[in-house]
Parts: C-alpha cells; structure tokens; sequence
C-alpha cells in the first residue's frame, strides 16, 4: 500500500547521484547539436505555434529518410525542453529515421488538458514537413503525452494518426489520478476531472496503433504498475499491446539506449 504519494513519484531521490543526470543530459545534447549544425542536418527553433515554447528541434538522417519519429520528453509537464534530449537523436537517424524534439508549455502556465493539444499541434506540424510513416516515443510525461495521442478522442488529425505505426512510452505514466495526491499538483492544478479526462488508461484505444509500454526494471514500483497498467486495460480493449521490463534500468538510465542504434528499444521506436 502506498502511503506517501510524494514518494512513490520521487526518481532523483532513489537513484545513485540522481540530481547529477540533468547537466549530464544537457552537454551531451549540447555537443550534438553542435555537431549536427555543422554537418548541416540540424533544424533548430522551428515555431510550431504563436506560444514562447511552441518550438522543435528537427534533426535529419545522412541518408534515405524512411519517415519522422517524435520524442516527447519528460519532466513532469513542469520542467526540460528540447535542449536536454538532443543526443537521444542517434540510434533513429543511423536507422534513417527525421527525429523530431518540441517543447511545449510547462505548468503551471499551461495544465495538462492544454499541453496534450499542444503537443498534437507540433507532430500535426512536423508530419507537414517529413513524408512517411511516423512513429512516437515519449519518457515519463512525455509517455503520456504520446499514448493520450493514440485514444479515441485523439486531437491529431485522421490523416496523421494513420500515419502512426508505433508508440513506446517509456516509463509513461497512464493514470493521472494518484497524482492528485502529490505536492506537485499544487503546479499541475489538476482536479478529478481533468485528471479522468486525461487518463489513457481510462479512455479507448485506436485499436490498429501497436503500442509498448517500456518501463526499467529497477524504477520505482509505481512507475512499473503504470506501464503494466496501461498493458492490462488497452490489451482487454483490443489494442494491440506488448509489456517490456528492461533489466538493470531505473528512470534516468532508461532513456540511453534510444541513442544506441542497435538496441531493443530503438528498434520497439523505429525497427
């Protein structure tokens, strides 16, 4: 039984030199979008929408594009933008993939329900400008982000959820309810409501979408059950649904391996 919401979300607190990993984040990406620049396959700031942080950062293969994946990255809708998760880029462009990376607006200047569309806007606009399939990934909020925009109530257009052959939340979380119970939601603003309404765990699922719920074996217990979750519920929905445990992961670690082109997890995003 959990007692201490606070604590069942805290990651930074349980993991080993927890606070370290943001600057280490930010040089690597700030080295390659550097290198990205002067190779000249780098499209930075690219406004999205009238809003400060509708912006996002497109980072394009040597090679034949075989489509666009979209990264949604985390922080709890609070905190990051792009600029911290640029390197992640790796193993979708050495598999000939356009990588996408928006920020968007952060609580408490935006809630929830206003971030989702946000987010929709920036892949409605980056699918205009890269042909082909795409495929979706997002790391904690951000696995929220990309499940809520595979329901029924979906604000992506028909046109582009067709396009939609994967998505990887990774450490997502589905349910937004137990956050109600936390000190952030003092920034979050959430109440009951919008916390049922923005739940993909309590909507239905585009049944066609496959989508993988990717979650570190060493995180915290409540960040497993929300992958498994979303499993259990979408796979009794008739989503066509896979569950993966990856061993010796914990929440900051897990993300590394989309930089990795040979990975599992690059190849559940754009294999």
């Amino acid at each position: 039984m959990i007692l201490d919401w606070d604590d069942a979300y805290s990651n930074a607190a349980h993991i080993e030199d927890g606070m370290l990993y943001p600057e280490k984040w930010a040089a690597l990406a700030q080295a390659f979008r550097a290198e990205m620049l002067a190779a000249g396959r780098a499209q930075l700031d690219v406004a999205y929408g009238p809003a400060e942080r509708e912006a996002l950062d497109l980072f394009f293969p040597a090679g034949k594009v075989e489509g666009l994946a979209v990264f949604a990255h985390g922080g709890y809708w609070m905190a990051f933008d792009k600029s911290s998760w640029s390197h992640l880029a790796t193993g979708a462009l050495e598999r000939g993939w356009v990588f996408c990376i928006p920020s968007y607006t952060l609580a408490p200047q935006a809630r929830i329900s206003e971030i989702s569309p946000q987010f929709a806007r920036a892949i409605r606009f980056a699918a205009g400008r890269v042909d082909g399939p795409l495929r979706l990934a997002g790391h904690s909020a951000g696995g929220h982000l990309v499940t809520r925009m595979v329901c029924e109530d979906s604000t992506l257009p028909g046109s582009v959820r067709s396009r939609i052959g994967q998505v990887v939340s990774i450490s997502g979380l589905h349910d937004l309810r137990p956050l109600l119970r936390t000190t952030m939601n003092k920034t979050l603003r959430m109440d009951e409501v919008e916390a049922v309404a923005e739940s993909p765990a309590l909507k239905r699922p585009m049944p066609q979408c496959p989508v993988t719920c990717w979650v570190g074996s060493d995180e915290r217990p409540e960040f497993v059950r929300q992958n498994d979750l979303l499993v259990n519920i979408w796979t009794g929905l008739g989503a066509r649904m896979r569950g993966i445990h990856a061993d010796g992961r914990h929440h900051f670690n897990i993300i590394e391996d989309l930089a990795d082109p040979a990975s599992k997890l690059t190849e559940a995003y754009v294999g």
